[in-house]
């Protein structure tokens, strides 16, 4: 692919909606393989999707997809129009998803900037000999695969010599896109490039899709209108527009002599390829290979495609106002001041910007499904290449978290689901050895808590050896004599440290601990964490605790000395002013409280982040009681300077650097324009569990 169409609107809507067909494509194989056979439903949406990348891949100069899509597109014709009834579901599902793959791959290489440059000769070799195997299994003759035939000719071009010889026909199509579907210039030049299969003369209205700023809402207005001279009869060319997408009606009129346009219709279209025209204009329509959804609530929605760069930028000034409402009701000058007026207007301040608030955070709120259903094709993958037979549930999928959150996910939980079905979930035998069904069943569920969202990844295997992870963590020097002590949960969560695995031998998909420190880092990125809870020849159950959003936090500031902190609120369990008395020392002289029956360690951030001025005294100050990864820690401060809704900025590069910036998140600003940092609690509870 030439460098020309690096950043081109027309590339990324090549990118998203060829990427979104091969998502939905996957799917539907998934469903189909666990059917055992292919229905024509999905032989009609293979073909269909296959035809669509033929055509838009050549369109956009990308040969070897379009090579691919071609022969795939091919082997499915046969099997729509042969129905051949000795079909090998599996072997028909691996070559779809290899191709799949590929497509896939050259897509990555295509955002990436560089050239589509994957072979597809020998997956095509691959396709080709199993069509060759379908033609024989259906009994037809050796010429007739030799010859390819019938497919050779497609279902739009007859195969009748007198028909080819007739004199041939001109017809009206009007085309109309679907409402909303954006681009409409766009899918009419596909249109007419793919108009080459079915004729070689025909003219449109209106004529330069491409350039023509004006286009769009006349095709909007009044449809793609297409004039075409051709032999083929009006069936063939309703089923050609069919299998195009976004079309939603088709009209075809024969026009007699006496209706056809007084311009000779000009040949345009050969076989050579075609160079796709340069924009003249931006298109306003699509700024981004991802795209938003806006609906106004009706029961036919009024939908539009938003950039998520103009959603990133429309966030952060969202953030800001946040920031300068603060600054203006929380102003030190009015500090004192009795102002009835001005605290009504910063009142309805507030309420506007709380709304607008939830408003913009609601449209970058995403469903979880897309990323759930992507899980399908590893468990499917291990199956088979494992020899296991494994069932994936799929529960809560519309839970909708930010944006950014699903694109820091999508690693962690993949990792998860591979370890659950290599090393979690038995091989058939040996469960039905067990008592156990054959089959077993990884469920991966979501559901809202609070201001968090939990997502569950269950196994119904072997579950985790309490045994098998000390004697690997003592092989190793990870921990020493408290092993004695710790509880279930702490050895478990030992699994997320790196290069820990309990697996003798590592295969392609890794054991658990394999990768599972990465895991471990990409949620605690997001500001959540995981809890391990398991039991032995039943399963494990691996649960991640995810904010909503990583944009906003409701947040407690505390002040230590001269200096503030933001606590997030959903981390706070209660606050109270302790006593001495209640105050000791363990073993290791770690400073402790009991409250009712239970010990706490008490960290003074004071003496962790070494602040020169503060109370000293447990009396003097007051301790805020935070919860994190199934841990409690007492954190020491001076006072509670109130709740307010914080920004969360990112500490500079030159911060993160530094050494024992352990426990900060990020920072924000506040109404007196001071900076307060935004505490890390799992960073926090993490140092206090080291220090014990």
């Amino acid at each position: 692919m030439t460098t020309q169409y690096l950043n081109d609107p027309m590339q990324e809507v090549f990118i998203f909606e060829t990427s979104q067909q091969l998502e939905q494509m996957e799917q539907s194989v998934i469903k189909t393989e666990a059917l055992g056979s292919y229905p024509s439903e999905t032989i009609n949406e293979i073909f269909r999707i296959m035809h669509t990348i033929k055509s838009s891949a050549a369109m956009m100069l990308i040969n070897n997809m379009s090579v691919l899509a071609h022969t795939t597109e091919d082997m499915f014709y046969f099997i729509r129009e042969e129905n051949p009834q000795d079909i090998d579901v599996s072997a028909l599902s691996d070559l779809v998803f290899e191709g799949i793959d590929f497509m896939k791959l050259e897509l990555e290489k295509i955002k990436n900037g560089d050239v589509a440059d994957g072979d597809p000769e020998p997956l095509k070799e691959k396709i080709t000999e199993h069509l060759v195997i379908l033609k024989e299994k259906n009994n037809l003759t050796h010429s007739q695969i030799v010859n390819n035939e019938p497919v050779k000719e497609k279902y739009y071009i007859s195969s009748n010599k007198a028909a080819k010889a007739s004199e041939p026909k001109t017809y009206k199509a009007v085309l109309q896109f679907e409402e909303n579907c954006g681009m409409e210039n766009i899918r009419a030049f596909t249109v007419v490039h793919n108009l080459k299969e079915i004729t070689e003369s025909f003219k449109s209205f209106p004529e330069d899709v491409i350039n023509d700023p004006d286009c769009v809402e006349i095709i909007k207005r009044d449809g793609f209108v297409l004039h075409i001279k051709t032999p083929e009869p009006k069936e063939k060319l309703e089923l050609f527009f069919s299998t195009m997408v976004f079309i939603d009606t088709i009209e075809i009129i024969e026009l007699d002599k006496s209706q056809e346009i007084k311009e000779e219709i000009s040949i345009l279209l050969s076989d050579d390829t075609i160079i796709v025209p340069q924009l003249k204009e931006p298109i306003k329509e699509r700024g981004s290979n991802k795209e938003v959804v806006v609906s106004n609530g009706s029961q036919s929605p009024s939908m539009i495609s938003v950039s998520v760069e103009k959603l990133d930028k429309l966030m952060n000034l969202v953030g800001e106002m946040v920031i300068s409402e603060a600054m203006v009701t929380q102003n030190p000058d009015l500090k004192g001041l009795v102002l009835d007026n001005f605290s009504k207007s910063a009142r309805q301040l507030r309420k506007i910007t709380n709304e607008l608030q939830d408003m913009v955070m609601s449209i970058r709120m995403v469903p979880l499904g897309p990323t759930f259903f992507k899980m399908n094709r590893i468990v499917r993958d291990i199956s088979k290449k494992l020899d296991k037979e494994i069932n994936l549930k799929i529960l809560g999928e519309e839970t909708e978290v930010d944006k950014n959150i699903i694109e820091q996910i999508g690693d962690p939980l993949m990792h998860i689901v591979r370890n659950s079905a290599d090393h979690g979930i038995e091989t058939a035998e040996t469960r039905v050895l067990q008592g156990k069904s054959r089959a077993g069943t990884i469920t991966l569920e979501a559901k809202n808590a609070g201001g968090e969202v939990l997502i569950i990844i269950k196994d119904d295997g072997k579950g985790l050896s309490k045994e098998g992870i000390l004697k690997k963590a003592l092989e190793n020097g990870l921990i020493g004599e408290e092993a004695e002590n710790m509880t279930d949960t702490e050895i478990f969560n030992m699994i997320f440290l790196p290069g820990f695995s309990t697996k003798e031998a590592v295969t392609e998909f890794s054991g658990r601990g394999v990768g599972m420190d990465v895991v471990a880092k990409n949620i605690e990125a997001v500001g959540g964490n995981i809890l391990v809870e398991s039991v032995e020849g039943q399963g494990t159950t691996i649960t991640l605790k995810i904010p909503l959003t990583l944009a906003i936090i409701e947040g407690m500031n505390i002040r230590v000395g001269q200096s503030c902190y933001t606590l997030p609120i959903m981390s706070i369990k209660e606050s109270f002013i302790p006593k001495a008395v209640e105050v000791f020392r363990d073993t290791d002289e770690n400073e402790m409280i009991m409250i009712r029956g239970q010990c706490y360690p008490i960290m003074r951030l004071k003496e962790r982040y070494k602040v020169k001025t503060g109370a000293t005294q447990i009396e003097d100050g007051i301790l805020i009681m935070l919860e994190g990864e199934n841990k409690t820690v007492c954190l020491f401060a001076d006072e509670l300077l109130g709740e307010q809704q914080v920004v969360v900025k990112t500490l500079p590069k030159y911060i993160r650097q530094m050494k024992n910036i352990d426990g900060l998140a990020g920072c924000t600003l506040l109404g007196d324009g001071n900076i307060s940092l935004i505490l890390d609690v799992n960073g926090l509870i993490s140092k206090a569990r080291l220090r014990n």
